[in-house]
């Protein structure tokens, strides 16, 4: 029996192999297609059968979230009513290997009465399903990964890579950027990197820990401790920022001063010029910040410079930000 990675790496080299080759297919009918597609006023509407059908999926699920509205068809169903579902504004991309697959080839007189665009991505370019197409992406491949050669293996990954092409190249071409992707994606990390905002995470009103300047130590350290926060706002009676005191300081503190520390008042132990942030910036430039200065928490001012929040690093970690 063949090594077990020895047949893996077969497979492998097969099937780049397969994708290479697509660089010297393309031609001015992969551009046809992208400008096909581009201006349309409808959707794109995957179709295939088989294991050319759940290549379809991905390419459909790929186009939608990069900007090109595109939903998967069935072609079995497509013939039992969900024809109603493309209208004459739609682009078809049909994929078949061989170009010859009954329920495809069973669409062609519906596309063609309703004035249709048919995209066919095949294996075969002679095929009755790239005959009557408007465009051809060849995702021929010489020869399948399987040693029987008729298991759908390089045949699909080449139809995968052409589906990506083509979805890159639309996505360029619409000037789709990194905020439009993330607006698809509101639950992944980067859409939350690019949507929450301090104001959707900060701690406010009674959750946020005031003392005053002229408070004693030990009640400050127990306003500390008793919000959480592992901060204190140093603040006038107006809640206007004057400076702040962190766990970090209470240790310093009492390294250095001993039970005299608890004597002293929170004014004469606070940082001044703490570093704020905006409640509308990001949450993650709010990561950014404590990063650099390797701090847990930011306090977050109003216009006037009152303290309305304080924004915590377990607070950014839970929303999966990173």
């Amino acid at each position: 029996m063949d090594d077990i990675l020895d047949i893996a790496k077969k497979v492998l080299k097969i099937e780049a192999d397969a994708v290479s080759a697509l660089i010297e297919k393309l031609n001015s009918d992969f551009e046809k297609a992208v400008e096909i597609i581009f201006s349309s006023r409808g959707r794109v509407v995957v179709t295939g059968m088989g294991k050319s059908g759940l290549v379809g999926k991905k390419i459909a699920a790929t186009l939608a979230s990069t900007g090109t509205p595109a939903f998967f068809l069935h072609p079995a169903e497509a013939s039992h009513g969900d024809l109603g579902m493309v209208t004459a504004d739609d682009v078809i991309v049909a994929i078949s290997n061989s170009g010859e697959t009954e329920e495809l080839v069973g669409l062609i007189p519906f596309l063609k009465r309703f004035n249709v665009s048919l995209i066919s991505m095949t294996g075969n370019p002679d095929s009755t399903l790239s005959k009557a197409a408007e465009v051809t992406l060849d995702v021929s491949v010489k020869e399948e990964a399987c040693p029987m050669g008729v298991v759908p293996t390089a045949s699909t990954t080449a139809t995968l890579a052409m589906g990506d092409a083509l979805a890159v190249a639309l996505l360029i071409k619409r000037g789709f950027k990194e905020e439009d992707f993330a607006f698809f994606h509101p639950r992944g990390s980067l859409g939350k990197k690019l949507f929450i905002k301090v104001k959707d995470l900060m701690h406010t009103g009674d959750a946020l820990p005031f003392v005053s300047p002229d408070m004693p130590m030990i009640k400050a350290t127990v306003e500390i401790s008793s919000k959480r926060l592992g901060v204190a706002i140093v603040a006038g009676s107006d809640k206007r920022i004057l400076g702040i005191i962190t766990d970090g300081d209470l240790r310093r503190g009492i390294e250095k001063w001993g039970k005299a520390f608890f004597d002293m008042n929170a004014g004469e132990v606070m940082t001044k010029n703490p570093k704020v942030i905006s409640e509308d910036e990001l949450a993650v430039k709010a990561l950014s910040i404590m990063e650099k200065y390797s701090i847990t928490s930011i306090v977050v001012p109003d216009d006037n410079g009152k303290a309305v929040g304080i924004i915590h690093l377990h607070d950014i970690l839970k929303q999966g930000i990173v």
